[in-house]
């Protein structure tokens, strides 16, 4: 049964009195919560990697959650953390109980797997930890794999400097009707660029740049302690990866990013990398297969939604090649083009090409960090393009189009974060051949805070649509992007807010463009200029009301 956000927030009032009973087994340790001095809850609740018979929970105790010592104001003790997914929303019909144990090891974050559950289907959870009651989530499990599903609905969004302004996306994104919602890096700043939050100071511990486990644990908090963020993780699960803020500029494996400070140094970057890293795990919902080790983290991985799409979630950080000439936005860089230049390892490159192979999905979608279609600059006849995107490592980029294409992959269509932009574009095999046949499409999504306000129409988007012929569609407001999709259609809706630097900004649908089933290529289907066919009411609804109604 379809769940409205209304039924969810009843939920989370029904949870705050409710009492959880027979969650340990029986003669298990039982490690009990201190006295609260405050919500240890206060960070929220979410869910994500969503199989059909499980998905993974998470919550992290953090009654001071902006403590200096990142540790949220929790003792060295572990805690026992208790769990319950249930079928409705007064959990009278519980499907399964547990117990999870907090540690100081990692920032007593718990993120339980729930097995067993039904495929296809809305559950309710919470957690609690002595005499305190989490908010409740709401989570859902795929399909089975290769079994007829209809329809697809999802967000993807990237891109949150807390200092750049508000959440004002979320508060809308939470209200949609999802069945999951996509991140595609830049979850944090390691830095407080800007403050574009009118009326607000960034404390002394986070005004410097974060390079050590406490200073990372204190981004994250910092960021999730946003209730809209909170409202989007608790109404759906979702599918995370990662960019370069989360642990450096532009960093690359074992390569510091930008700047020309003391953590440029190898041995020190990579200290410094294994505490974002460490951070990132305890904050996001992510399954014990992505627990850190010195070899890093595994972000990589593909979900099967019925016979309809695989959602296959890349890393482009932790393999890559180092940027060719210096990462630069450049016109005459010939190393761009090396054979062994790759954005994704080999191994990564294979299991992604092999995945084309093998899959019965009608629609193909690669969670992708930075550009992937070619970005010139340059509105004459040079090619002027930055190498930190796939522009930089143009071997892989046809190396997996190419097979895409070969294999018969399904209709391909990658989204893509990173840009604070909103495009749509073709994407082509081999863009040093005038005649290369256009392969896939390209979604980007624009940024939830980061570059502030923002604009519609700049004049970096006039270039790029001079440019670039397969660019279709530019937009630099922020918010994030809503897809729909069936076997014969993708529509994908742009939808943005006026304003970050204050709360309360309402939210419309820019520009909707659609992927035809066996067609490569994004066609525009409604823009305020003029629409090529009719936009759905429920849109029209939408720009004139500021939401959209969940389930």
């Amino acid at each position: 049964m379809a769940l409205s956000r209304r039924e969810v927030l009843r939920a989370g009032a029904a949870g705050s009195v409710a009492v959880l009973v027979g969650t340990a087994a029986a003669g298990s340790a039982r490690f009990p919560a201190p006295r609260w001095l405050g919500d240890p809850f206060a960070l929220g609740v979410a869910s994500g990697d969503p199989a059909p018979d499980s998905v993974v929970l998470w919550t992290r105790l953090a009654p001071d959650p902006l403590a200096p010592d990142g540790l949220g104001g929790m003792p060295l003790d572990p805690v026992t953390v208790e769990y319950e997914v249930a079928d409705d929303e007064h959990f009278r019909q519980v499907v399964a109980r547990g117990t999870a144990l907090a540690t100081r090891a990692l920032a007593h974050s718990v993120h339980p797997e729930v097995h067993g559950l039904a495929p296809d289907r809305w559950y309710f959870y919470r957690f609690r930890a002595g005499s305190a009651i989490s908010p409740v989530g709401r989570t859902r499990t795929a399909p089975p794999p290769g079994q007829p599903f209809a329809r697809l609905r999802f967000a993807f969004a990237s891109c949150q400097s807390w200092s750049s302004g508000y959440y004002n996306a979320y508060e809308h994104l939470s209200q949609e009707d999802l069945d999951l919602v996509v991140h595609l890096g830049d979850y944090i700043y390691e830095r407080a660029w800007v403050n574009g939050r009118q009326g607000v100071a960034i404390g002394p511990d986070l005004r410097d740049e974060a390079v050590d486990l406490p200073g990372y644990r204190l981004r994250y908090a910092l960021y999730k302690a946003e209730r809209p963020l909170r409202a989007a993780h608790a109404a759906f699960p979702w599918l995370v990866t990662m960019d370069d803020h989360e642990v450096d500029n532009n960093w690359a494996a074992d390569t510091p990013g930008i700047g020309l400070d003391i953590w440029r140094v190898p041995a020190l970057f990579r200290r410094r990398r294994a505490a974002a890293l460490q951070a990132m795990y305890e904050h996001q919902p992510l399954r014990s297969t992505a627990l850190p080790s010195g070899q890093g983290i595994r972000l990589h991985r593909r979900f099967r939604f019925g016979d309809l799409a695989d959602i296959t979630m890349l890393d482009t950080r932790q393999y890559r090649t180092a940027q060719a000439c210096d990462g630069a936005v450049v016109a005459d860089c010939a190393d761009r083009f090396s054979a062994g230049r790759t954005i994704l390892g080999a191994r990564q490159r294979d299991w992604l090409i092999e995945g084309f192979t093998h899959s019965p999905a009608r629609w193909q979608i690669i969670g992708n960090q930075v550009g992937m279609s070619q970005n010139d600059t340059d509105p004459g006849p040079e090619v002027r393009v930055s190498t930190d995107s796939w522009d930089g490592y143009v071997a892989d980029r046809n190396a997996v189009l190419g097979a895409a294409a070969d294999r018969g992959a399904g209709n391909l269509v990658v989204i893509t974060g990173d840009r604070h932009e909103n495009h749509a574009a073709d994407l082509r095999r081999d863009y040093t051949d005038p005649g290369s046949p256009v392969v896939a499409a390209e979604f980007t999504g624009t940024s939830i805070t980061s570059n502030g306000d923002g604009a519609d129409l700049t004049a970096k988007g006039r270039l790029l649509l001079a440019a670039n012929p397969d660019l279709k569609f530019f937009n630099a407001q922020r918010g994030y992007v809503r897809v729909e999709l069936d076997h014969r259609i993708w529509r994908n809706d742009f939808r943005v807010v006026p304003y970050v630097r204050r709360p309360g900004a309402p939210i419309h649908t820019r520009a909707s463009y659609v992927v035809q089933d066996g067609i490569p290529g994004v066609t525009e289907a409604w823009s305020p200029g003029g629409p090529v066919s009719p936009a759905p009411e429920a849109d029209a609804t939408s720009r004139a009301e500021g939401t959209r109604g969940g389930r």
